[in-house]
């Protein structure tokens, strides 16, 4: 014959689940499954009240009871507030008094309002700056030979600044500049060369310094290599 509940646990089960015990609770205390006690709480209490209390006790469930938290707000000297688990409060506790004891102290001197400092009313003046990214080309030593890419005219290869990305870092203005650029090196010249174009060997590099000035009126004011960015002017 199948186990039925008594009318005693009947109406113990019903006090139990009004205070909040959940089914899963009540089914493990009196060795009924789920659906049994919930079928005699519907039938003692009617659907919307079986309802009601359910979702009530569920949304209970899994929330800390009072005085068993992990946890604690601690207040040291009225300075600040910690959480804190229970392993680290008698650690703060020990720091309280320390702090208590320097509190009187001849020596300690409480602080117990802040002050704001007023902004300064001046204004600084924002002087352009320097570059110091480019070398002038009277400062360069070039070596005997350089190597240059023109196209098949012989005609030079400009390039904006902006172009080469080791140099992106500097300002709008310089990245707008115009440059041509040189190779110490004549495979990584090669390397930089399409079939539209070809490698020009300058034999004397002083003629960067000579024509410097008529590169300059064709907008050309930088020599990029891999050493330095050069300045013409």
């Amino acid at each position: 014959m199948a186990k039925r509940l008594t009318d005693k646990e009947k109406d113990e089960i019903l006090e139990s689940f009004k205070s909040g015990k959940s089914l899963d609770i009540l089914s493990e205390e009196y060795n009924f499954n789920k659906l049994t006690i919930a079928r005699n709480l519907k039938k003692s209490l009617g659907d919307l009240k079986y309802k009601e209390l359910l979702n009530k006790n569920k949304s209970c469930k899994g929330k800390p009871k009072k005085g068993k938290s992990t946890s604690e707000k601690i207040k040291v000297n009225g300075l600040v507030n910690i959480n804190l688990n229970h392993e680290g409060s008698k650690k703060v506790s020990e720091a309280s008094e320390i702090l208590e004891e320097n509190r009187n102290d001849s020596n300690f001197t409480p602080m117990e309002s802040f002050f704001e400092i007023a902004p300064l009313n001046y204004e600084i003046e924002n002087l352009s700056r320097k570059e110091l990214s480019s070398v002038h080309i009277s400062e360069v030593d070039f070596p005997k030979v350089v190597y240059m890419i023109v196209d098949k005219k012989i005609e030079l290869e400009t390039k904006l600044l902006k172009d080469f990305p080791a140099w992106d870092f500097l300002p709008d203005d310089d990245l707008n500049r115009k440059t041509i650029e040189i190779f110490f090196d004549l495979n990584l010249a090669k390397r930089f060369c399409n079939k539209e174009q070809k490698v020009l060997k300058v034999p004397n590099t002083d003629v960067f310094k000579i024509a410097a000035p008529v590169l300059i009126e064709r907008g050309i004011s930088r020599i990029v290599c891999a050493e330095n960015l050069i300045a013409l002017g």
